[in-house]
């Protein structure tokens, strides 16, 4: 058993969102993005299917050409390989659900653009 906790421990960098791996399991990664007001994650594609979760806060989640505001509480499914980008519209921790195969190095490196 794995226990991990979304509201402790929270850092919020002033210049990018902070990425931070909760959990791995045998079949996937757990990570927790700490957004503060304003700061975006550019266009990107994974390229395994992903889940996020809108655990705090709000966040303009942009695909296909539109923007869908997403609140607490909310999740989306995505393909892998569908360009994205995220949004803060206030202070938001974002839970995103990774495939084991799939980098948090990456989710880093995007965070960094």
């Amino acid at each position: 058993m794995k226990i991990a906790s979304l509201t402790q421990h929270i850092i919020y960098h002033d210049s990018k969102p902070t990425i931070q791996v909760l959990m791995e399991t045998e079949s996937g990664k757990e990570i927790r993005i700490a957004f503060k007001k304003d700061q975006i994650m550019k266009k990107h594609k994974t390229p395994f299917p992903i889940v996020v979760e809108i655990f705090e806060g709000q966040i303009d989640f942009g695909v296909n050409e539109m923007v869908y505001t997403l609140n607490r509480g909310e999740l989306v499914a995505l393909e892998g390989g569908v360009p994205h980008d995220l949004t803060a519209l206030a202070d938001s921790i974002v839970r995103l659900s990774l495939n084991k195969a799939d980098s948090a190095q990456r989710v880093e490196d995007v965070a960094d653009q």
